[in-house]
């Protein structure tokens, strides 16, 4: 797959993605508002319901007392004449009005039916007749006041006199308001203040919150009154309520957020999978070129010995000999470095610990790669300063990081300047041996820093085409320094070379580590 076609499908999966995940954001902000008005709706429902119950529970209140007042102006402002055709009873209200009730009975005991009269003829005592009249009285007054604007008005002005608590009962209102809440499907705990005008707090029910940050719910109550008082509600637990409403969406957003990590995780792959065929396809290219160019070279001194003027000549034959030997050589470490990849995927690979002098096997190994070295007109020193250097590793494979680490510095060094390395080792701490190889090459690039130990990446090298390689080297060096239970880093400035750091325990420590294992 191309890599235009990846970036092709990455970005409309993400516009799409985004598209559904704003769609989904934006539902889950209007059904939160949604949610919010109609309960603020159904609040203000209650406690307007509130304030007219407590209205006609006082009016009530008021009534009945106007009631009770009437009835004992009863017995004392009414005059009945037993003898006489009519009735008179005087009633005197609580604002002073004067109302006068006659009643005309007409009666002829003689020529009437009593079943037709007003009033029947009392059959028993005049008491009883009076209590008859006292009820039907009663009854015609709590008609006319339930009828009349102008006593309730005044009943309303009356009540501003009345204290706050006596007014609105906090038990009342609790009860009557949790019961007109319940009603309209909120079963939500509150809890209620009563204050005045100005704002002050006349009482509150426990955990009721002043704080102006708080949600509050406020509705005046008896507002026909010059005394006006507010009752202020507070729901502690109004947004888990709300959010509790809505969750039902949060799944299909947990969803998307997989499958938006997800696609993310395999776009990724993806890319990752595409550089791993490129530098695999250059590692097979380079593979052939190397392989093929030392064989092309056996090939060719195996056909000059075939000539009988060669095979005559005895330095001929040693140049050709050497030849064969030096490609051999150059093949066979090729092949190691395939061979090398095997170390990679194999977690059974065999390995022959032995405790060995650090400083003896640099020693050899630059003794070696000096000839190369001062090929390119370069130079090598070392400082085997280390008193202890005394490791437990396998001998062929801490020689091949070493070698590698050398050849690299030799591979990138610098066109305009001779290549000079230097190799020292040092005591850092009773347990470990430091390693330090460092190079006047080309130094790395920062980005590059964090990749170079990664297998099949190579370096860049601009416009250099002499650098062969197959991306192994230092991934097999740090796959290797990490076996030996060492630590590999390096430093590096571009344009003025690098220095490869190796910290490996000292053989006790190795094996004390060995023992915990």
């Amino acid at each position: 797959m191309k890599k235009s076609l990846i970036w092709l499908l990455t970005i409309v999966m993400s516009l799409t993605f985004g598209a559904l995940l704003y769609f989904q954001i934006m539902y889950l902000e209007n059904m939160v508002k949604m949610r919010e008005a109609q309960f603020s709706e159904t609040v203000m429902r209650c406690l307007s319901s509130t304030s007219s119950y407590l209205e006609r529970k006082e009016t009530l209140h008021f009534l009945e007392e106007d009631v009770n007042i009437i009835e004992s102006s009863l017995y004392d402002n009414s005059s009945f004449n037993p003898d006489g055709e009519n009735l008179s009873y005087t009633v005197e209200s609580p604002d002073g009005t004067v109302t006068k009730y006659t009643l005309a009975a007409e009666i002829d005991r003689s020529r009437q039916d009593p079943s037709k009269m007003l009033f029947p003829s009392p059959t028993g005592s005049i008491e009883s007749h009076y209590r008859n009249m006292q009820e039907i009285i009663r009854s015609q007054y709590l008609y006319q006041k339930g009828l009349l604007n102008e006593v309730i008005l005044s009943i309303l002005r009356e009540a501003g006199n009345r204290p706050a608590f006596e007014r609105a009962d906090s038990t009342i209102i609790k009860n009557y308001l949790a019961s007109e809440l319940a009603n309209n499907g909120l079963n939500v705990p509150f809890v209620i203040a009563v204050t005045s005008n100005k704002g002050a707090i006349l009482y509150s029910t426990e955990g009721y919150s002043d704080s102006p940050d708080v949600d509050k719910y406020s509705q005046v109550l008896f507002p026909n009154t010059d005394s006006q008082i507010r009752l202020n509600v507070e729901f502690p637990t109004k947004d888990t309520y709300i959010f509790s409403s809505v969750r039902f969406i949060i799944p299909t957003l947990t969803f998307t957020l997989i499958l938006l990590v997800i696609f993310l995780y395999t776009i990724i792959l993806a890319f990752r999978q595409k550089k791993l065929s490129e530098m695999k396809t250059d590692f097979i290219n380079n593979m052939t070129h190397e392989l093929k160019t030392p064989i092309s070279t056996i090939s060719l001194a195996a056909q000059m010995l075939n000539d009988d003027s060669v095979r005559k000549s005895p330095s001929s034959l040693k140049h050709l000999s050497s030849v064969i030997s030096d490609e051999s050589k150059r093949l066979r470490f090729q092949v190691e470095k395939v061979l090398q990849m095997s170390m990679f995927d194999n977690s059974s690979a065999n390995f022959k610990f032995v405790e060995l002098d650090a400083n003896s096997v640099i020693h050899n190994v630059v003794h070696t790669f000096k000839i190369k070295v001062e090929k390119y007109g370069g130079s090598i020193t070392t400082n085997l300063d280390a008193a202890d250097a005394v490791i437990n590793v396998d001998e062929m494979h801490f020689t091949n990081i070493i070698y590698n680490l050398l050849d690299n510095a030799v591979k990138y060094m610098r066109e305009d300047e001779e290549p000079k390395l230097s190799i020292s080792t040092c005591d850092i701490d009773p347990g470990h041996l430091q390693i330090r190889i460092s190079d006047n090459g080309i130094g790395i690039r920062k980005e590059d820093l964090k990749k170079i130990f990664e297998k099949f990446y190579r370096v860049s090298t601009g416009n250099r085409h002499d650098v062969k390689g197959f991306g192994l080297g230092l991934a097999y060096v740090r796959k290797m320094v990490t076996i030996f239970k060492g630590t590999i880093r390096v430093e590096s400035e571009l344009g003025k070379g690098s220095t490869f750091i190796i910290t490996i325990p000292l053989a006790d420590s190795a094996e004390e580590k060995q023992e915990k294992e």
